[in-house]
C-alpha cells in the first residue's frame, strides 16, 4: 500500500511541477509539486523497508526437566511473520 502511496505522490508532484501551468497566488504550484515527490520518494523507500522487515522468522527452543516425572520436556515455538505462508 505504501509503495503504491508514494507512485502516487510522485506522479502528481511531477504533474504539478512540470505540467500544470497555472498561476495561484497563495501557492506556488512548481514548489508544491516538488514537495510531493520528495515525500513520495519517501514514502516508496519506506514502504520498501517494510516490506523487508516484514519476512522474518524466529524459532525458540527449550528444554527443561519435569521436577515431577523426571521426564526431559522440550518446547517449541516458532513464529512466521510474513502473511503469505
Amino acid at each position: 500500500m505504501s509503495i503504491g502511496g508514494g507512485v502516487v505522490l510522485f506522479v502528481i508532484g511531477a504533474i504539478l511541477a512540470f505540467a500544470v501551468n497555472i498561476q495561484v497566488a497563495w501557492l506556488d504550484l512548481t514548489m508544491a509539486g516538488y514537495i510531493l515527490m520528495a515525500a513520495g520518494v519517501v514514502v516508496f523507500l519506506v514502504g520498501i523497508l517494510l516490506m523487508f522487515r516484514r519476512r522474518s522468522v524466529a524459532s525458540t527452543t527449550r528444554s527443561a526437566v519435569d521436577p515431577v516425572s523426571g521426564d526431559r520436556v522440550t518446547r517449541r515455538t516458532s513464529t512466521l511473520d510474513d502473511p503469505e505462508y
